[in-house]
């Protein structure tokens, strides 16, 4: 059997003296997968990408991604596995302003030592991919809400990442730039890549995942497997 690409075992995560934000959290992610973390403000969906991603440790429980014990990296370790392994799409889009679109999505393989022509060969090649190749040149700030996530798309891909962790994808867009963004997320996964969707945006989840993952109070309340709706 395929081995998974995402590996939680009994996760815990709590801060200072509130109640756990996870509490004894188990899920597994197989290759190709898209699956949509549901939950309300503080149920823990965040929390879960987040350790997912490495930003934060758990308690207890154990973490595997694509064979790396995550919970066990030191902050330089982290950083490297976030470069090779996982690639994140935010609502913000978190675009360096000063730098222009090809840099913007050439950074994370230049940070993981590709050569400055070899990154920029493969950044015109995902923005041509993203039809959005003619604004290589530009500054993110010229672009619109929906262009933008797509230089974030890219960037997420540079590194060939076998997971893309997107969190509220669509949350800082329009109808329009959010059906556009869906469909781009859908197509990704329809390719092979593998997606994990953190979102309260239950529309979203139907049209780019076949399996929704519902957190409650820190604990998975509901897990279901549907067809994408097309």
């Amino acid at each position: 059997m395929t081995q998974p690409v995402i590996d939680l075992r009994d996760v815990s995560r709590r801060y200072d003296d509130g109640p756990p934000a996870l509490q004894d959290t188990s899920l597994t992610v197989r290759p190709g997968e898209a699956v949509a973390i549901l939950g309300p403000s503080g149920s823990g969906k965040s929390t879960l990408l987040n350790l997912i991603a490495g930003l934060d440790r758990p308690d207890t429980g154990t973490i595997t991604v694509d064979g790396v014990r995550v919970d066990q990296l030191g902050e330089a370790a982290a950083a490297r596995y976030r470069r090779s392994k996982i690639g994140m799409v935010f609502q913000f889009f978190n675009l360096l302003d000063d730098l222009t679109v090809a840099d913007n999505v050439a950074l994370p393989a230049q940070l993981a030592g590709m050569a400055r022509g070899e990154a920029h060969r493969r950044a015109a090649e995902l923005l041509e991919v993203l039809d959005i190749d003619r604004h290589g040149r530009a500054y993110p700030g010229r672009l619109s809400g929906g262009e933008r996530q797509r230089v974030a798309v890219a960037r997420a891909l540079m590194n060939r990442p076998p997971l893309i962790l997107a969190d509220e994808p669509t949350g800082a867009l329009d109808t329009a730039a959010g059906d556009d963004v869906s469909r781009l997320l859908r197509d990704l996964n329809a390719e092979g890549q593998t997606l994990v969707v953190v979102t309260h945006d239950l529309a979203l989840a139907r049209s780019c995942t076949h399996r929704t993952v519902r957190i409650v109070d820190g604990r998975v309340a509901e897990d279901v497997s549907a067809e994408v709706a097309r």
